[in-house]
């Protein structure tokens, strides 16, 4: 039997195709719609189930008391979940859209009619004082941002004679968020038209000194949104240097100098420093997560890892010393991270299950040589594969169509529901070469960052760059970092369960362990058809085999770095310098002790559940997939507490054999 509040909607994918972000607020909350027969308590067990235990009878359990001897925060109201969905709604507004921008505006003004619409749908009357209150309030908030967002219009119109460019500039930025492909010449153009422009612009004389100091910032803050859009393409794209950067300079000169006149002519004080997009992800930015950095979708670097120390930097790179980092944590601190991670297994009994897993990779990459005609050598497949990269510049666009066949084929098979706004609300960020000594490949989270060879390095860093992120491994990856993978993390995780987030310390099994989950279902589902995306696949699976056994065994003080290097190249077929990168990252402090355990690990637990209860007939993937994202990032073992109804007691602890016993 399931457990009662988790939400298993059964549509189509032409229903979840039309899903759009107001829809979601609504989703939250239809238990409001048509109730006038249900009571307070009844309304929030079903918009908010989190609340609804203690909402009938905090004093059954004992509840209502802090530890300090204070009341807990026991009210219950219907509009939790719709003030909770409108405060984030919000912040995502200014995220993904510019403001100050014109799409920003339009995109304000539709949300807030959107949500004062939702509003009037909802029974008044059957709600509870307190949701009635809230209601209000929400109600009188919207009405002002409402007011807010019109003044704000009129202070632009002052600002639009003064500063005519400004949406050309926004344009470029938003075309690169929108990931459309970049015709250099055309930017160059742009760029030559705004300085030849700004020649000839002056501060007018009959604006007031607010507005010029107004217009100031904003040129201030303009030369910023340039800077991003510029140090994205610089990275990538050759042709860049060739038609854009001497226009680029000429025009952030331009621009300085008007800014200056404007601070001058408005006699307020001013930065003359472009002022960074705040919030927004530089280069890399937006919030770690997937193959390779620290933290993931799981919260703050080193989650679980105690009081570590931060590794000494004056060893020589590439050293047993400088790649060693911290160094082992030894047998019982191994221990003690598993059981915070509810995984009922030994270290040792770690590296059984990932010797066990090797075993199966081993045969499938045989497999696909087999296939490519290369009998059974499996390196020469690897090297095959390792050859097969997008040329310079074209990866960003690459990435942005592999993503969106992705979603098309999860939508084709039915298997979750994906809100629009987690289809739509993402883009790509550059990682840059020094981030790529530690992370050779993509991340992922509320942005992709995108590792490619950038136009400043040698050529055999380059070269390394496009071998190390090759289209068949490249293949695996986008969609672990997206849809469905830490992308969709970050958005459901924001909008559901959002007090479980604590829970997340307990490690990356959730986060690392689901994305990599999909991508054992993508290969059962059909996802890797040529023998070359089979091994690409098949070179992140044995990946996260060889993560198990090298950092348990390092941390046991049974290997060294650079034999864990080697093993990685040996196991696995790394380069060197991604092979290097992979270790380094791994020890240097910033992971837990089992971090790299998660991905395999995590899998398997999510892949046995998925088993237990799709494959018994309890539930269709899309139920099952819903959900799990909808129930928060926590060990997976109360994952399937929660979602299969598994009896608990007070003193219940890990005890879920996901693979078996291992001798």
């Amino acid at each position: 039997m399931l457990s009662q509040g988790v939400p298993t909607p059964k549509c189509d994918s032409r229903e979840n195709n039309r899903m759009d972000r107001r829809q979601l607020l609504k989703g939250s909350s239809l238990a409001i719609l048509g109730a006038g027969t249900l009571s307070a308590q009844d309304l929030v067990a079903q918009v908010h189930p989190g609340k609804a235990a203690h909402t009938a009878s905090p004093a059954a359990c004992g509840c209502e008391t802090a530890a300090d001897g204070t009341p807990l925060d026991t009210g219950a109201s219907e509009m939790i979940p719709v003030v909770e969905r409108y405060d984030l709604e919000l912040n995502e507004l200014s995220r993904v859209f510019l403001p100050g921008s014109a799409l920003h505006r339009s995109r304000s003004e539709a949300f807030f009619t959107g949500q004062l619409r939702l509003l009037e749908s909802f029974h008044f009357d059957a709600m509870s004082q307190s949701g009635k209150v809230d209601y209000l309030l929400l109600r009188s908030h919207i009405q002002g941002e409402q007011r807010q967002l019109a003044e704000n219009a009129k202070q632009e119109a002052e600002l639009a004679p003064i500063l005519p460019f400004q949406q050309d500039i926004y344009g470029l930025e938003e075309s690169r968020r929108r990931m459309e492909t970049l015709d250099e010449k055309k930017a160059a153009a742009t760029l030559a038209a705004l300085t030849a422009q700004l020649a000839t612009a002056r501060p007018p004389a009959g604006a007031s000194e607010a507005v010029l100091g107004r217009a100031a910032s904003r040129v201030q803050e303009l030369r910023g949104v340039l800077q991003q859009w510029s140090t994205f393409y610089e990275l990538y794209d050759p042709m860049f240097a060739f038609w854009v950067t001497d226009e680029l300079k000429n025009a952030d000169t331009a621009l300085g100098k008007y800014a200056e006149a404007l601070f001058a002519a408005s006699g307020l004080p001013g930065t003359l420093e472009p002022v960074p997009v705040m919030g927004r992800g530089g280069p890399a930015g937006a919030g770690p997560g997937g193959r390779g950095s620290a933290g993931g979708r799981g919260g703050a670097p080193g989650q679980g890892g105690g009081n570590r120390q931060r590794p000494r930097g004056d060893a020589p790179l590439g050293s047993e010393k400088e790649i060693a980092g911290i160094g082992p944590v030894g047998h019982d601190e191994l221990l003690e991270e598993l059981r915070r991670a509810w995984i009922p297994y030994t270290p040792e009994q770690l590296i059984t299950l990932a010797n066990k897993e090797f075993e199966w990779c081993d045969r499938e990459m045989a497999k696909a040589a087999q296939e490519m005609g290369l009998g059974s050598d499996w390196k020469a497949a690897q090297e095959k594969a390792k050859n097969m990269y997008v040329e310079p510049g074209q990866m960003i666009y690459w990435v942005r169509d592999n993503a969106r066949k992705a979603i098309a084929f999860m939508d084709a098979h039915q298997v979750l529901t994906i809100p629009e706004g987690a289809r739509q609300d993402w883009w790509e960020q550059a990682m840059t070469p020094q981030q790529q000594l530690v992370n050779p490949f993509f991340t992922g989270g509320q942005t992709i960052q995108v590792s490619s060879p950038a136009s400043s390095i040698p050529y055999q860093q380059k070269l390394d760059s496009q071998r190390a992120n090759n289209i068949p491994q490249a293949y695996a990856t986008v969609f672990h970092e997206l849809v469905p993978g830490h992308h969709m993390q970050s958005y459901m995780t924001a909008r559901y369960r959002t007090y479980r987030r604590s829970f997340a310390s307990a490690g990356p099994f959730w986060s690392e362990g689901m994305a990599f989950y999909w991508e054992m279902l993508m290969w059962d589902l059909g996802w890797f058809k040529t023998p070359e995306e089979r091994v690409g696949a098949l070179f992140w699976r044995k990946e996260r085999c060889a993560r198990i056994i090298f950092s348990v065994k390092f941390n046991l003080g049974q290997m060294k770095a650079l034999e864990c290097v080697q093993f990685l190249m040996d196991r696995v077929g790394h380069d060197r310098p991604s092979a290097e990168g992979e270790v380094r990252r791994s020890f240097n402090g910033s992971y837990s002790p089992i971090y790299q355990c998660a991905y395999m690990l995590g899998a398997l637990q999510f892949y046995a559940l998925h088993k237990e209860l799709v494959g018994g007939k309890k539930m269709t993937d899309r139920e099952f997939h819903d959900a799990f994202y909808r129930e928060g990032n926590m060990p997976i073992e109360m994952v399937r507490a929660q979602i299969a109804n598994i009896p608990l007691t007070r003193d219940y602890e890990s005890n879920w054999k996901f693979y078996g016993n291992l001798s």
